[in-house]
């Protein structure tokens, strides 16, 4: 009796509790898809491409007969005539289309040094576009194509309101294949991942592989709130981890761009470091780490102007408050030229309410592209290495070459003991100007490299790099991952 008892009252519980269902979970992203496919557009590009002189050409007295036979040897591809013109390199991408009248949004590095870009609608129509503006900070660019008719677009929506958990969708040409949908979820957001000064980015489980780039991240309300970036995969295809630019983020840019074809941010003027806990302890009645330490404050720049001081901490920006030291380059930058903004610091044991004149970032001059960012440090574990983009105060502490500098690359300032970079004298100070016969730009560049090295099944990577104006080529074995 009680036995009956019990299993009629377990049933009864049993049938009162509904299994759980996720709030908002579609049954299909057929319509949704359906709307927004005709907006988004597959981008190819044409480039030429130089043939480039091996790096590795033995060094003959001149005149020497070997001289000669191995230049021809190295200055050729594998395969490759020696008088062979230069390549037609081609590129896939993606975009979409946020202005019936031919505006298209994609990734600065999907149209990078493109002699030709070419839009293909889901009509089949292929129409050639024109550049409108880039930004290679946020790997944003805007294109422009004609058209006889107004064209289907997406709007952008609100990124800010996405919450971990949501559902979204992208949509783009991975590996050629055009029109290709996929859904996942939002896995992170306000993700770091060294790729620029305002890395802010979403991070998806949704698939996004190669070709993906510059395709929008939808919401279920259909609207944009990213634009598909990159992603972290040791093979190259996906692996549920991908990141796209916000599109709170992403919206100025492009309006900027649309506008000026350019982008017009704010400067403040200031060099700055995380406040770690042992600064945050340093700081009599500070409490919890937060904000971002004045370093250094350059003259004559709004923040000079404005009273900012060494050793001040800002809490809050323009009425937005800053959590971390990366969030006031992008609140900074996001500050309207010329306005008159309300800055928060901690000095001296209390909160100083000051004014600033927000000036504007000029992006060719080097003092003020760098202000906002403090020496940003990138450990390249694979390497042993620490890294970091060149800016006015590692030109000073190293002196490096200028000439080098005019090509780009990453300084290296820190080499962990007992590493083959160690081993191979690498040193404070070197400059890594390219990696596998590739130039590195940044340390996204490189870190791209070691992946393809990896994938390749080398053991070690060539880099490039100068010191006190001389080159020279060193192979670092990389890390493997149990050490």
């Amino acid at each position: 009796m009680r036995l009956a008892i019990a299993l009629i009252l377990f049933a009864a519980m049993t049938a009162a509790a509904p299994p759980l269902r996720a709030h908002g979970t579609p049954d299909s992203f057929a319509e949704l898809a359906e709307k927004a496919l005709p907006a988004v557009v597959n981008i190819s590009t044409r480039q030429t491409v130089e043939r480039q002189r091996s790096p590795d050409l033995p060094q003959f007295p001149p005149g020497s007969p070997f001289e000669e036979f191995f230049r021809k040897f190295f200055d050729r591809e594998p395969g490759e005539r020696p008088d062979a013109p230069p390549r037609r390199a081609t590129s896939l991408g993606s975009g979409f289309i946020v202005d019936p009248s031919g505006i298209i949004v994609t990734n600065h590095h999907v149209i990078d040094k493109a002699d030709e870009i070419l839009v293909r609608l889901q009509d089949d129509r292929e129409l050639k576009a024109e550049v409108v503006g880039r930004d290679p900070k946020t790997d944003l660019a805007v294109l422009r194509v004609e058209s006889d008719e107004p064209l289907p677009f997406l709007e952008f929506g609100d990124s800010d309101e996405t919450r971990v958990g949501d559902w979204v969708i992208a949509i783009g040409n991975p590996f050629g294949f055009a029109s290709t949908v996929t859904a996942g979820i939002v896995s992170a957001r306000k993700r770091d991942i060294r790729a620029g000064p305002y890395d802010d980015f979403i991070q998806t489980d949704a698939a996004i592989n190669k070709g993906n780039s510059g395709g929008p991240m939808l919401n279920l309300e259909g609207r944009v709130i990213g634009v598909n970036t990159a992603i972290t995969s040791p093979s190259g295809g996906s692996v549920g981890i991908g990141f796209a630019v916000p599109a709170s983020l992403a919206a100025p840019v492009i309006d900027q761009l649309r506008r000026f074809r350019e982008t017009r941010r704010g400067w403040l003027g200031v060099r700055i470091q995380n406040v770690t806990e042992e600064i945050a302890a340093a700081f009599e009645g500070f409490g919890e780490p937060r904000g971002a330490l004045v370093a250094a404050v350059l003259p004559d720049s709004p923040a000079d102007r404005g009273g900012l001081q060494a050793g001040d901490i800002v809490l809050s920006f323009d009425g937005k408050q800053v959590e971390k030291m990366r969030a006031l380059p992008r609140i900074v930058s996001d500050a309207e030229v010329g306005a008159t903004v309300p800055v928060e610091v901690w000095r001296k044991g209390k909160v100083e309410r000051l004014e600033v004149v927000v000036g504007r970032l000029e992006e060719n001059d080097p003092a003020s592209a760098s202000a906002e960012n403090a020496t940003s440090e990138y450990p390249i574990e694979a390497l042993g290495l620490v890294v970091a983009r060149p800016n006015d105060e590692l030109r000073k502490e190293y002196e490096l070459d200028e000439d080098a500098l005019e090509r780009g690359g990453l300084v290296i300032v820190g080499v962990a003991p007992g590493s083959d970079a160690e081993e191979k004298g690498l040193e404070a100070g070197d400059l890594i100007i390219e990696a596998d016969q590739a130039a590195v730009g940044g340390p996204k560049d490189l870190e791209e490299r070691i992946a393809a090295v990896r994938e390749a099944g080398r053991r070690s990577v060539l880099l490039l790099v100068n010191r006190s104006g001389e080159d020279r080529f060193v192979a670092v074995l990389l890390k493997t991952e149990a050490e």
